[in-house]
């Protein structure tokens, strides 16, 4: 997997070998920052605005303040796909954190923020997309402002980790039975044609892909409700899916060990993808 060697940072566009930072550096030591995943199909970038939206409303919600405007931002992303060359599946990666200073738990004064962005190839998990995944559940022990999207992630790595140990695909994170989300994704459960999943509370992260699959739902004329399911619906679910910005929309066909419907992915999962291909303008794959 090639990692592109420009990157851009608070001092302007650098080789990624050149981007250092001193040893106090909040988000080193507290998590202090947050971050966004933006992908990109052929060299053009996919959801931009609606990530760069979020970082600013993740910004304001640690009162970060970020060094440019959503417009000098989404410019300097522009042309730093421009200056890799990029044509191919990737993704921007893009960090920002309170920056450095003497390290103490309050907010330093007068200190520039940090960021940064990179590009890196990735390309669509046709495979898997295809055929779907397992997931297991996990014991949700997050903070309580999932909205955020943070670099405070270690209850998510640990799940995520768990899962891989376990042949899994994803974690489903449940609270007393109740399922929030996915330990980086988010989660949906269709019964009776309808689609199920967590409202956009400040429990879970209010996903990009999310919203664009709430939009795919209502021009299909599918239902699609906000409503947390629990862990006793998904034995009967007639289908699962998951979605994120690399899985994008993602059939589940098992949960534990315990088979969804065929295990097969269902017709409306089917019909969100070639929504989501469209949307994205990227070539339908026959799944």
């Amino acid at each position: 997997m090639a990692v592109y060697p420009v990157t851009l940072s608070q001092t302007g566009f650098v080789h990624r070998d050149q981007l250092t930072y001193p040893f106090n550096e909040r988000g080193l030591q507290f998590g202090d920052g947050i971050y966004e995943v933006i992908r990109i199909y052929e060299g053009k970038p996919y959801l931009l605005q609606e990530h760069m939206n979020r970082l600013f409303r993740s910004a304001a919600a640690i009162r970060l303040e970020l060094p440019f405007s959503i417009q000098e931002i989404t410019n300097q992303l522009t042309e730093l796909l421009e200056r890799n060359n990029m044509v191919s599946d990737g993704i921007i990666y893009m960090q920002a954190t309170r920056g450095s200073a003497p390290r103490a738990h309050a907010f330093p004064g007068d200190v520039p923020a940090n960021a940064y962005a990179y590009v890196q190839d990735l390309p669509r998990n046709i495979d898997k997309l295809s055929t779907g995944v397992t997931t297991m559940t996990e014991r949700d022990t997050r903070w309580e402002h999932c909205y955020i999207k943070s670099l405070n992630l270690l209850p998510n790595v640990l799940a995520k980790q768990a899962a891989q140990e376990n042949g899994h695909y994803e974690a489903i994170f449940e609270q007393n039975g109740r399922v929030t989300e996915n330990s980086s994704s988010t989660i949906y459960l269709v019964k009776n044609h309808t689609i199920y999943t967590h409202p956009a509370t400040n429990r879970i992260l209010h996903g990009c892909i999310r919203m664009r699959v709430e939009a795919f739902a209502a021009e299909a004329d599918i239902p699609f409700v906000q409503q947390a399911f629990v862990i006793d619906d998904i034995p009967d679910a007639d289908e699962m899916f998951l979605s994120s910005t690399t899985s994008e929309i993602m059939p589940v066909v098992a949960v534990n060990g315990i088979c969804i419907a065929d295990s097969k992915p269902g017709t409306i999962t089917r019909k969100l993808q070639y929504a989501y291909e469209q949307d994205a303008g990227i070539p339908h794959v026959n799944m």
